[in-house]
């Protein structure tokens, strides 16, 4: 029977959300395709999103970044995890062959885990990696304390990517060089069906209130400025935190009978950072974003770019944010035309698909 081991960072969920839709069109193109879950992501993401059978295996994949909240990155906490990790990086490299070996399937997928790429290639297995960066990318734009022998570990990381079959980039991704065979695929999507009418009337909406959903992805909020946006009328905010007692201006997600894809589909505006999945889904919705940068994670540039370009897309500093300076930032993206041209072409699952098939002697 056919199987994909696929490796998954854990570092927010926006490497889940590429992985899944490749899941899921492979499975229409292998009879029988089951799919090894690697990965420390919860399995309430996958449950209601990925259509192949598939078991989850928890194992660390790679450190990511140590974070206080979604927009703060603690650059000396992430070198110091990441040394640690390469401690037991044999131990780590010759747990995860064996589970591979053990598992014996026909390829192994990295979105974006080095380790099991390197694993994959002690294993004699065929490894692809799915990325819209990569970790050494990542790292190296972050200063490292004097003690970590960061040119070591970024040299060890750079060398596993190399050990990969083939690479498939993700649009929007910035270059990427580790890889000796990379191919550039499409963005990769796949959002829920729109519920305006059904979400409007869980919330009562009056005529011309606006749905703002507030999302940062994988890595929660701890807290929003409350008191502040209590003041903006005209808008209804839907979050993923404690929510304050005695008003009707914040609702819990949690409270409505949509999924998460679900209310980003039928909201009139969405908060976030520049994550992948966020931003990529609302130009595919054409739904307006004001986000929040973080400034120093790689990807950002090219998602805030295809944002502009080919969504509706309205910056809000983070001081601005923090303090509750949202009306104006809301305003301006609301108002925001639509562009002139279509949305680009959003096949990345299906073009990641097609040179995956090769490797199932199975298809």
């Amino acid at each position: 029977m056919p199987l994909i081991w696929a490796a998954i960072s854990a570092h927010g969920f926006g490497h889940a959300a590429q992985v899944v839709p490749v899941l899921n069109a492979m499975g229409r193109r292998v009879p029988g395709l089951r799919a090894v879950l690697r990965t420390t992501v919860p399995l309430s993401f996958f449950r209601d999103r990925l259509t192949i059978p598939f078991d989850i295996q928890a194992g660390e994949q790679d450190v990511g970044c140590v974070q206080h909240g979604p927009l703060s990155i603690d650059v000396p906490a992430t070198w110091q995890a990441l040394h640690q990790f390469h401690l037991t990086w044999e131990q780590r490299l010759q747990t995860e062959v064996t589970a591979i070996r053990g598992a014996r399937p026909d390829l192994i997928l990295a979105d974006t885990p080095y380790l099991a790429i390197e694993a994959g290639a002690t294993a004699e297995i065929p490894t692809v990696a799915l990325m819209n960066f990569t970790w050494d990318l990542v790292l190296s734009a972050f200063p490292a304390p004097p003690a970590i022998p960061h040119e070591a570990l970024l040299q060890t990381i750079r060398q596993a990517y190399a050990h990969a079959t083939l690479a498939l980039r993700i649009t929007p991704a910035p270059i990427v060089s580790n890889f000796h065979r990379i191919f550039d695929i499409d963005p990769i999507v796949e959002p829920a069906s729109p519920a305006r009418e059904r979400l409007a009337t869980c919330l009562r909406l009056a005529p011309g209130e606006r749905a703002v959903l507030i999302g940062f992805g994988g890595i929660p909020l701890t807290s929003l400025p409350f008191e502040s946006l209590r003041t903006l009328s005209g808008y209804r905010f839907l979050v993923d935190v404690s929510v304050p007692p005695d008003t009707h201006r914040f609702v819990s997600i949690h409270s409505l009978p949509l999924s998460f894809k679900e209310l980003l589909a039928s909201v009139d505006l969405i908060v976030t950072k520049p994550g992948y999945g966020t931003v990529v889904e609302a130009v595919a919705l054409q739904i307006p974003v004001v986000y929040v940068r973080r400034d120093t994670f790689v990807d950002e540039q090219p998602l805030v770019e295809f944002l502009h370009r080919h969504g509706r897309g309205v910056e809000l500093a983070q001081q601005d944010f923090a303090a509750g300076r949202w009306l104006a930032a809301l305003e301006a993206a609301a108002a925001l035309p639509f562009p002139p041209a279509p949305p680009p072409r959003m096949d990345g699952a299906v073009d990641a698909a097609e040179r995956l098939l090769p490797f199932f002697k199975h298809a």
